[in-house]
């Protein structure tokens, strides 16, 4: 049976809890552990390193700390974490300077939504000195024109453009074969038609209509059709992305590798750089952050999402015009993140994507 973190709390004395933050502020700071001695000179009330081991066993009896040495000192466990986080955490607020530097770098005329998401995921992993990552919503405005323009080798670029003059851009995979006319052939058979379409809508109906009329529409270019539309409606190789589609981004990988300290932990950031090229995650990222509104935070191993200890997730949705949510933006890092700073940058950096779109 599990019981509840703020019952855990109240079982605590002043003095556990004092040796217990101590022990989680030593860890966020520097990850090593942390022993009595140590302890007993940085609490602010005089306490004997003796009082403070059998405080230290006590905390470990309950599943807070443990030792990664016989000999060494204390750290904590994911379960100690995510009782800090829940019950012990003071919060700070961003700086002015912070703020601005989102609002500037999320808030940027002329750029389309996908670009503006980068650009806050970049300036998260810079911020929070880990991955930032973020999923991009599919389009749901209302269409107005689309377009492809040859890249060459195998490519096309996809310019949609809605109805209140938003631009969006993705560059898709050309099938085989394509003659150039086709491209154009394809532009004008989706102009005729999505107008005032979302890009679902638009989906269902041209392809009711190409299987209607498949005979009589060019194969090439009802695969071009197909794909472009694809592009947006986030459809993978099944046509399933659980309940949202997008596109997902992650920047600042790298900044895992920092916080390396062992085969096994190389191993542990391996697979998890995996998890982030698959497209599962995506579905999974979208589905947990529709539990519930504002920030969400996993730690080591209860995060299900990459089935792996040793990484935590500070994630937050954000939402359409309609208010329901279409999307997400946080960062990965190591389970000692400064949990104080990074969760109201996340926190803000949503609500100010929640107005860019608006």
């Amino acid at each position: 049976m599990n019981i509840p973190n703020s019952t855990i709390i109240s079982e605590l004395n002043d003095r556990s809890r004092e040796v217990f933050r101590e022990i989680v502020e030593a860890y966020v700071a520097d990850g090593d552990p942390v022993g009595s001695r140590t302890l007993s000179r940085r609490l602010k009330v005089p306490v004997s390193p003796a009082t403070i081991r059998n405080v230290m066993a006590d905390l470990e009896d309950m599943g807070l700390l443990y030792a990664p040495h016989r000999s060494a000192g204390r750290l904590p466990t994911d379960a100690g974490l995510r009782l800090f986080v829940d019950g012990l955490l003071e919060i700070g607020d961003l700086s002015a300077e912070d703020r601005e530097n989102i609002e500037a770098r999320c808030i940027t005329r002329g750029t389309n939504l996908n670009e503006a998401l980068s650009e806050a995921t970049s300036l998260l992993s810079g911020l929070a000195q880990c991955a930032g990552l973020v999923v991009a919503p599919k389009t749901a405005r209302p269409l107005k024109h689309i377009e492809f323009v040859n890249l060459g080798d195998g490519q096309v670029l996809a310019v949609l453009v809605t109805d209140d003059g938003f631009v969006e851009n993705r560059v898709i995979n050309m099938p085989p074969g394509t003659p150039p006319a086709a491209l154009v052939q394809a532009g004008n058979y989706l102009n005729s038609r999505l107008a005032g379409k979302t890009i679902d809508g638009a989906r269902r109906a041209v392809g009711l209509e190409i299987e209607q009329r498949r005979a009589e529409i060019d194969q090439i270019t009802a695969n071009l059709i197909d794909a472009g539309l694809a592009a947006w409606s986030g459809a993978g190789p099944a046509g399933n992305t659980g309940s949202f589609g997008g596109t997902l981004i992650v920047k600042g990988q790298s900044r895992l590798l920092d916080e390396v300290s062992a085969t096994q932990d190389l191993e542990r950031v391996r697979g998890l750089f995996q998890a982030l090229e698959t497209e599962e995650l995506l579905v999974k990222l979208l589905d947990v952050t529709d539990i519930a509104d504002g920030v969400q935070i996993f730690i080591g191993a209860e995060n299900t999402l990459f089935d792996q200890a040793g990484c935590s997730m500070v994630v937050a949705p954000f939402k359409g015009d309609s208010q329901t949510i279409i999307g997400a933006i946080g960062v990965i890092g190591p389970t000692r993140l400064n949990y104080a700073r990074i969760i109201p940058m996340v926190d803000y950096t949503a609500k100010v994507i929640d107005r860019l779109i608006g």
